[in-house]
């Protein structure tokens, strides 16, 4: 099952179980961010990768130009370890790890949320690669990611018990939309999938199918 078709299935699950009033404010803050042009200001191939040194939940911290002056980067940006469809598309990555790096490429995922909360979501899944802490999103925002969160949907999230304002170190309304970018070791976006539903994300053969034309 392709990655796309696991997150439609969970979708589809999941709404049956949602009360239609917390359907409808999903739905709305979603239109509103689709019609909101978001996606049109994200970074997109051709255009050049901006630096970052994040904090990983390991404690260490990961700067960008590190990693390209060795190969490719697969940079992927998600919304935090309280969002099921960021934990099944960091699963899916983990699964095709290998692979990834068999192309001489590194993995990196980047999230608003604080490191100890990162970190938990490492252990989680036993994930291979790098979980970096992006607080305030400003890498995010430097990719023309980040987006402020409705009013009604953050008071959804609160409902949830999502607490977006500890574990987004006080800025619970600011999240990225899910991107995954590859990036050539001279800083230029070879590849990029951007999208404002939060329930879609990168098929990760795509993924390997442009890392092995970068190659």
């Amino acid at each position: 099952m392709s990655l796309q078709a696991e997150l439609r299935a969970f979708y589809t699950a999941r709404r049956k179980q949602m009360p239609d009033e917390v359907k409808a404010i999903m739905g709305a803050a979603a239109a509103e961010l689709a019609a909101s042009g978001q996606a049109d200001k994200a970074l997109t191939v051709g255009d050049t990768a901006p630096g970052f040194s994040l904090p990983s939940a390991s404690g260490q911290t990961v700067a960008l130009d590190d990693l390209l002056a060795v190969g490719p980067v697969v940079l992927t940006f998600y919304r935090g370890a309280w969002c099921p469809y960021c934990n099944l598309a960091l699963r899916a990555l983990q699964q095709h790890h290998d692979q990834i790096t068999e192309r001489g490429a590194r993995l990196v995922a980047v999230s608003p949320q604080i490191p100890d909360e990162s970190l938990t979501l490492t252990e989680k899944h036993a994930l291979a690669f790098d979980v970096l802490s992006d607080v305030g999103s400003e890498t995010a925002a430097a990719y023309g990611l980040a987006f402020e969160v409705t009013e009604g949907l953050a008071a959804v999230y609160d409902k949830l018990g999502f607490d977006l304002q500890r574990v987004n170190a006080g800025h619970p309304r600011t999240l990225p939309l899910p991107a995954t970018y590859v990036i050539g070791t001279d800083h230029t976006i070879a590849w990029a999938f951007v999208d404002t539903d939060y329930t879609a994300r990168a098929e990760p053969t795509d993924i390997l199918a442009a890392l092995t034309a970068l190659g």
